[in-house]
């Protein structure tokens, strides 16, 4: 029989790699998917600024987003609806009362930039926007 110290040895050589390996499981359970975590990065709210460039529309106004998964809907006020692709690029749908605009561009990191159109207050206009995640 092998002195104490030796199967000790043994048996610690034998279930280190298991222990290594159920590490390993649970950390890549623990991390979300690579799709996942890249439609899951814009996720948060975001606060929109309109500027309008064509017509007579108000310019400044801003307005908060929110970003769940592939998802755009609004944080507060009016109907939001659209969606984000993986590569960032958006599109939304708004509308307020009888005003309703619709606008694309990208989102990157905390900031996104893009350009909208549509009929406000009855006047045809189109412009910028900038987003950055609150």
């Amino acid at each position: 029989m092998p002195p104490f110290s030796q199967t000790l040895s043994s048996l610690t050589d034998i279930a280190r790699p298991r222990r290594l390996a159920l590490l390993a499981v649970l950390a890549m359970a623990a991390c979300p998917s690579t799709a996942d975590a890249r439609i899951r990065g814009y996720d948060g709210v975001w606060n929109v600024t309109f500027a309008t460039t064509r017509g007579n529309c108000s310019s400044g106004y801003s307005v908060p987003f929110t970003v769940t998964g592939s998802r755009v809907s609004s944080a507060g006020g009016g109907r939001v609806s659209g969606k984000v692709k993986r590569s960032g690029t958006v599109a939304v749908q708004v509308s307020v009362g009888a005003s309703h605009a619709s606008g694309g561009g990208r989102l990157a990191g905390v900031n996104g930039a893009g350009s909208w159109r549509g009929i406000i207050s009855g006047d045809q206009c189109s412009g910028t926007w900038h987003a950055t995640r609150t």
